[in-house]
């Protein structure tokens, strides 16, 4: 059985974005479920639009979503040769020819075209004339004038194309460069390619490239097109959705896991199962389950994923990660059992490391901040006695932790005769400076027992007020 090879390629004109993300984890995916092989190949004779930085940019946003690739990178500006050479097969053959129309001739005749309401495409005046190469000359692929070519996709089913309404492609232009449909096709034939999956946009570009295929002699991979992603105004994915920038979500805070599971989610379904592990993934994806219709982006999926890929983390595995984010925010430096002791507290709280980092706040600072609302209502003259008894107590503890916080504060309740819920809030606040955080005995436990009393002593001699 020939052995699977599938391609990932895409053009450094950019960033990778969602739908490119996608398609690369489709063809890994595919290849490594049927233990194959998966090439990474950069389109780059877009030679004015190509950059190193987005070069740079696509290999960092495939190496944090993890897709390692078996073969490449390769760069089609360093493959001209070989397109040269596939260039003077189909010459030789007859299957392509030299054209020295220039681009205003072609501008007229299409506008005549257009006028006379035919169809603008080339109209073939050099098909006949038997030129040989010269200056400003492009070399054209001889498409065939009547008959129908068919694409047989693996998710899409068989789709027809009239050769009539094809046109006689340039396939070299006048400066050597290979344009995009004769270039792919070159390098999907050298490479081996089986299995050629991709976006739905690229399908009118198929059947170009199936009869260059055949012009060739070569054997034709199978194709799979995989519907767009949309917005949820069901509109082609943009940046008027949010980040298509697969490397902004990770500055977002996300995780590859959660970013993959997400995208394998848009157009491919499992029953009705929606987390995944990379290895269930690898066990289970298969082109028969990728629909036919748009997929919707939503980020409320994106976050509900992240902040399950959060809880399931290792605290000690998200101290590196969060690392940046709290440096962002000017925090003093912490060890990293401190940082993990501070996560596990965190964790079933926020959907992103950006959210966590924020709310670390209280724990990272030296001095907090106190909210003035709940400065005003918990941090009143009434509580000076309470924090007193509190700080007595707490400073006598040998062992500072959940299991003997708990009890100090029931009978301090008991002994002043108040709620429980009347001394925890006042010492939350005074703790954390507002009213929401983790549970008071845990993030006493991770404060520790000198940084909790100093903060009470803080509240009780009023700093609250002076705030």
């Amino acid at each position: 059985m020939q052995q699977v090879i599938t391609r990932f390629p895409p053009s450094p004109t950019g960033y990778l974005h969602i739908g490119g993300a996608r398609t690369s984890l489709f063809n890994w995916l595919f290849a490594r479920s049927r233990r194959g092989q998966f090439i990474l190949r950069i389109e780059d004779t877009d030679v004015e639009r190509s950059t190193e930085e987005s070069v740079k940019a696509i290999l960092d946003a495939m190496e944090w979503l993890e897709l390692g690739w078996d073969e490449g990178p390769y760069f089609q500006t360093k493959r001209l040769e070989v397109y040269r050479e596939y260039a003077e097969k189909l010459l030789k053959t007859g299957h392509a020819y030299w054209c020295e129309c220039s681009a205003r001739e072609l501008e007229q005749r299409r506008g005549t075209a257009l006028a006379e309401g035919r169809k603008p495409k080339y109209d073939g005046a050099c098909r006949s004339k038997a030129l040989g190469e010269g200056t400003n000359r492009v070399l054209r692929f001889r498409s065939p004038e009547s008959g129908t070519t068919v694409l047989n996709d693996i998710i899409k089913g068989p789709i027809e194309f009239e050769n009539s309404e094809l046109d006689d492609l340039v396939i070299v232009k006048s400066d050597g460069i290979p344009t995009y449909n004769f270039a792919v096709v070159v390098d999907d034939i050298t490479m081996g390619i089986t299995h050629v999956i991709r976006g739905d946009d690229h399908v009118n570009n198929t059947p170009r490239q199936i009869l260059i295929y055949r012009a060739l002699g070569a054997k034709l991979p199978e194709f799979g097109h995989v519907p767009m992603i949309h917005g949820e105004d069901r509109s082609p994915l943009s940046k008027r959705h949010g980040a298509t920038s697969v490397m902004e979500y990770k500055k977002m805070g996300f995780l590859p896991e959660a970013l993959l599971n997400c995208l394998v989610r848009l157009g491919w379904s499992h029953g009705d199962e929606e987390i995944f592990s990379r290895e269930e993934l690898i066990e289970k994806f298969s082109l028969e389950n990728v629909g036919k219709s748009p997929s919707i982006f939503t980020m409320e999926k994106l976050l509900w994923l992240n902040a399950h890929y959060i809880k399931e983390k290792r605290a000690e595995e998200l101290v590196e990660l969060l690392r940046p984010f709290a440096a962002a925010h000017n925090y003093p430096e912490k060890s990293d059992a401190f940082m993990a002791a501070a996560i596990r507290t965190l964790r079933p709280r926020v959907h992103t490391l950006v959210e966590m980092a924020e709310a670390m706040r209280f724990y990272m600072v030296e001095e907090i901040e106190f909210d003035p609302e709940a400065a005003a209502k918990f941090l009143t003259a009434e509580m000076v006695p309470v924090f007193s008894r509190l700080i007595s107590e707490l400073s006598a503890l040998a062992t500072f932790d959940e299991e003997t916080l708990e009890p100090v504060f029931r009978n301090t309740a008991q002994e002043l005769k108040v709620k429980l819920g009347k001394i925890a809030q006042p010492v939350r606040v005074a703790l954390t400076g507002g009213t929401k955080s983790p549970g008071l005995f845990e993030i006493m436990e991770v404060l520790g027992k000198d940084a909790v009393i100093e903060r009470l002593k803080r509240a009780r001699s009023g700093r609250a007020e002076e705030r």
